[in-house]
């Protein structure tokens, strides 16, 4: 069952629309079936030529509003909207009384006994739904508290499911993405967009946060794909960045003007806080220091990301100690060769990358390119820029097929210890899983972009919940995690892959057994509704390769006794998602909530 809750000014025109035809003479049969009276006294009456007189009905809503003058709301009718599902029974008027009973309950408007309550009513005018009419003055002459009411109204269907035996809905536990409005949806179509800008833009931040290590990086990845960002600068310090906000360039206003989002309104992970987050370490303050391991890179694989790291820094840089602090910003370890003859003088460098198990391989300029010795770097930064050329900056940092084939096995390797790490999890604390399942998302999206399969963008769209934990907060970093991150980082520098090959089946045969643990870990944790997407996204995985994946053998397939056990209650999870709608109808799993048809 799902609720609607929406604000208005004045009663009148509710009630008529309510007791009218509706929009496509929709409403049949309109009557009340619960309210702070008995609903034959509250039921308006029918005139002489057949027509309801709402005038009695009127001035029983409006008393408390009159009692509280000028200390009303500044929309002082509440109104909500509630849905059963499709396949619930159709509920009688006595049921949908208690239902409604029940939410007024639930929300504190309109405790049990409690005699000076808000006034309210519930319209019934077809099988489904009902709509619950409130205004928000108490009889007493105080207002009633409506905070969080959404949050409220959210607990309340799902008290409602358990008394009545519905179908099962996901709890608020503020880990869904901010839904796309009605008014953004219409607009869409009228303008012949396949989604609304909100879902774009959405999918634009969390793929160009996926690929980027500092915010430089986060905001040039946003301006490569056409977004307009905008800066939000702090008042009290001078060049310190807060916030941000996107908008298409097509997606306009009556004036003219772009539709702006900030990061917090298109879901609650992607607020600049949280997106540095990603990017620092623990402890570290400022933004751009969370390095790419070594761990999980092999040879080829490490030289190639320090000569693209190293090359990007020489082109941004035009001093040779902004070249060094760029290099350090991004989490390489940097050694400074000096002159014998003039101890101040730097006369080269070498580079590592940060992590490995060994100690760090190290690279000079001259080992990594020809043209990355220092001193063809500084011989660059004299040429004015104006001369420097015109060749895009994707030929800079291309890659031999033979490296970004090395970074496909490296990122798939990485994907399997990630795995495995998972599954150890599952046998002692789920929880420690939680930064895994957050970094599984930014791999989903990069490899969608990576490949351009809409098989893998709708799996990571639809993952997007299964990623967040409740609350919003931010996951604490692990080596799992870690290896997620480092596949994502790899896929992103690779670049476009042909999707054919066998290397991006064997990558979505490891992302399958990635979700597929990730949906174990929430099942475990009574996480219904984020183990649920991860289910959807596995199903569509499923079809990357037409159903048929190549098996993958992987010596941490079995999983622990434990977890085994902790895995008994589930017995419906080892059966394969063959859809998903018969995923989303499994007896221990949440329903779609695909019928959310809004109401008028």
């Amino acid at each position: 069952m799902i609720a609607k809750v929406m604000r208005g000014k004045r009663v009148p025109g509710l009630i008529r629309y309510l007791y009218g035809p509706g929009r496509r003479n929709e409403h049949r049969d309109p009557h009340i079936v619960a309210g702070f009276d008995s609903p034959a006294a509250l039921e308006p009456p029918t005139r002489w030529d057949g027509k309801r007189d709402f005038r009695r009905l009127d001035a029983l809503m409006r008393q408390p509003l009159d009692l509280l003058g000028e200390r009303n709301h500044p929309k002082p009718v509440w109104h909500v909207a509630v849905r059963a599902h499709p396949d619930d029974p159709v509920l009688s008027d006595r049921q949908w009384g208690d239902i409604a009973a029940e939410i007024m309950e639930q929300t504190g408007l309109a405790p049990s006994g409690d005699d000076e309550a808000v006034r309210w009513f519930a319209v019934r005018h077809a099988d489904d739904h009902v709509h619950i009419v409130a205004t928000l003055a108490r009889q007493d002459g105080t207002r009633p508290s409506v905070w969080n009411d959404g949050y409220r109204l959210r607990a309340a269907c799902r008290v409602v499911e358990d008394r009545f035996g519905l179908r099962r809905t996901a709890p608020a536990d503020r880990t869904a993405a901010r839904r796309p409005k009605r008014a953004e949806t219409e607009k869409s179509e009228r303008v012949g967009r396949t989604e609304p800008a909100r879902t774009v833009l959405r999918r634009h931040v969390v793929t160009a946060a996926a690929g980027a290590r500092t915010e430089a990086e986060f905001f040039a990845a946003l301006a490569a794909e056409g977004v307009l960002v905008r800066m939000r600068h702090s008042e009290r310090i001078a060049g310190q960045v807060t916030g941000y906000a996107v908008a298409l360039p097509d997606d306009v206003a009556s004036s003219g003007r772009p539709v702006w989002f900030g990061g917090g309104k298109l879901a609650s992970d992607l607020t600049l806080p949280k997106l540095r987050c990603r990017w620092a370490p623990d402890g570290v303050d400022r933004p751009g220091l969370r390095p790419l391991s070594g761990r999980h890179l092999s040879g080829r694989t490490g030289r190639a990301v320090l000569r693209t790291t190293v090359r990007r820094a020489a082109d941004e840089a035009r001093t040779t100690h902004e070249f060094f602090d760029l290099l350090e910003e991004q989490g390489l370890l940097v050694r400074r060769r000096y002159s014998r003859l003039d101890p101040d003088q730097i006369t080269g460098y070498a580079v590592a990358l940060p992590g490995g198990a060994e100690e760090p391989t190290w690279f000079t300029g001259g080992r990594l390119a020809d043209d990355l010795t220092l001193q063809r770097i500084q011989r660059r930064w004299q040429i004015p820029i104006s001369d420097a050329g015109n060749r895009p900056a994707s030929a800079l940092y291309d890659l031999t097929p033979e490296e970004r084939q090395a970074f496909y096995d490296d990122a798939i390797r990485a994907a399997a210890y990630a795995t495995s790490q998972i599954r150890r999890h599952l046998a002692t604390n789920p929880y420690e899983a939680e930064d895994a399942c957050w970094a599984a998302s930014d791999a989903l999206h990069v490899a969608a972009k990576a490949t351009g399969n809409q098989h893998l963008r709708r799996a990571a769209d639809t993952y997007d919940r299964a990623a967040r934990s409740p609350y919003g907060r931010v996951p604490r970093p692990s080596s799992a995690g870690n290896a997620v991150r480092t596949m994502a980082r790899l896929l992103s520098l690779a670049g476009p892959q042909d999707r054919t090959t066998m290397s991006i089946l064997v990558l979505v045969a490891r992302l399958v057994a990635l979700v597929e643990t990730i949906t174990q870990i929430r099942l475990v944790q009574q996480r219904q509704a984020q183990a649920e997407a991860a289910r959807r996204a596995r199903y569509h995985l499923d079809r990357v390769a037409g159903g048929h994946r190549p098996s993958v053998r992987s010596d941490d397939a079995v999983l622990p006794k434990q977890a085994r056990l902790a895995m008994a209650g589930f017995p419906d999870l080892w059966a394969p998602a063959t859809s998903p709608t018969q995923a989303s109808r499994a007896p221990s799993m949440p329903p779609r909530q695909a019928s959310r048809r809004r109401s008028p």
